[in-house]
C-alpha cells in the first residue's frame, strides 16, 4: 500500500509582502517554508511507515522552488518526491489545485501502487480554507476524514482504519475503509528532524517534475483559467492609534479610574 503526503511550500507569514497593484504574492526576496500542518500530516505517513512498511510519497504543486521544500521531505525519509509544476497550473484556487493533485495521486494509484491514504495538513497557513484535502478526496471518491489527531488502528489487510477527531469541546472516533484522505491537526504528533547523512542523501536524490504533460489535464479547468474564485483585494486593516492611560506607577487608582470611565463612555462595561 503506497501513503501519499500533499505537501505544501507557504511564505513565511511573518515576512509576507504583497503587490498592490496585481494583489498577488511578492516573491523575490521573501523566504518559503514548508506549511506547518503539513508536516504533521508527512510525519504521520512516516510514523505509518515505520509501523507497517508502507512506502511514503509526497507531492507538492508549485513553482520551481518547491524543489528545496520536497527534499527537506527526502531527508526525513519518504521513499519518492513529485513536484507538480507547469506554467498552466499557476494562480490555482482550492478547486482547481485538487484537481491537479488529485490527478497526481490517480496516476501513482493506476500506474505505481494502490494508494491507500492521503494524509493532508488541516489547513495552509496562508490560504486557510482548509478545502484542498477535502476536494481531493471527493474527486478521488475517497472516504475523508477531517480534523484528525490520532491514528489508532490501520488494517491493511482488511482494508480500514480507525482515527480520532478532535472536534470542539469533544473528541469523535470514527472507523472507515480504505482508501480514504485524512487532514490532520497539529496535535496529532511531534514531526522528527533530518538526521545528518539523510540531510545530505537528500541533496543528491531524485526529485521528479510532472507537468501538464505527464496529467494531461485540460488546461481550461486548472490553474487561473480553472479557478472560479480569485482574490480581488488583500490589504492591512487599519488600526486606531493606541494611547497611554495615566501613570499605572505613580498613581494606579487614578489609571484605573480613567480606564473605567473611557470603558464606560464607549459601553464596554455592564452597568
Amino acid at each position: 500500500m503506497l501513503i501519499v503526503a500533499c505537501i505544501k511550500q507557504v511564505p513565511d507569514t511573518t515576512q509576507v509582502k504583497i503587490d498592490p497593484v496585481t494583489n498577488t504574492l511578492v516573491r523575490e526576496g521573501i523566504p518559503f517554508i514548508m506549511n506547518p500542518y503539513d508536516t504533521h500530516a508527512l510525519e504521520t505517513a512516516l510514523q505509518l511507515k515505520d509501523r507497517f512498511g508502507c512506502k511514503v510519497a509526497v507531492l507538492s504543486m508549485g513553482p520551481p522552488n518547491a524543489e528545496a521544500t520536497l527534499r527537506k521531505a527526502l531527508a526525513v525519509g519518504v521513499d519518492r518526491a513529485i513536484l507538480l509544476s507547469d506554467r498552466c497550473f499557476g494562480g490555482a484556487d482550492t478547486l482547481a489545485t485538487s484537481k491537479v493533485l488529485a490527478a497526481a495521486i490517480k496516476k501513482l494509484n493506476d500506474e505505481v501502487e494502490p494508494v491507500g491514504l492521503v494524509l493532508c495538513g488541516k489547513q495552509t497557513i496562508d490560504g486557510d480554507t482548509a478545502q484542498v484535502g477535502p476536494g481531493i478526496a471527493v474527486r478521488l471518491g475517497y472516504q475523508q476524514l477531517t480534523l484528525v489527531d490520532k491514528v489508532e488502528q490501520l488494517d491493511i489487510g482488511n482494508r480500514s482504519l480507525v482515527v480520532s477527531r478532535k472536534l470542539e469541546g469533544r473528541h469523535e472516533r470514527v472507523q472507515a475503509p480504505l482508501p480514504a484522505l485524512l487532514t490532520v491537526v497539529r496535535e496529532i504528533n511531534r514531526p522528527r528532524y533530518p538526521t545528518v547523512p539523510m540531510r545530505l542523501a537528500a541533496v543528491d536524490a531524485t526529485v521528479e517534475t510532472w507537468d501538464n504533460q505527464v496529467l494531461t489535464l485540460d488546461t481550461q479547468t486548472v490553474g487561473l483559467k480553472g479557478s472560479p474564485t480569485w482574490v480581488s483585494k488583500i490589504f492591512s486593516p487599519e488600526r486606531a492609534k493606541g494611547e497611554i492611560i495615566g501613570d499605572g506607577y505613580a498613581d494606579p487608582q487614578g489609571a484605573v479610574d480613567l480606564l473605567l470611565e473611557k470603558l464606560l463612555a464607549k459601553d464596554l462595561l455592564p452597568l
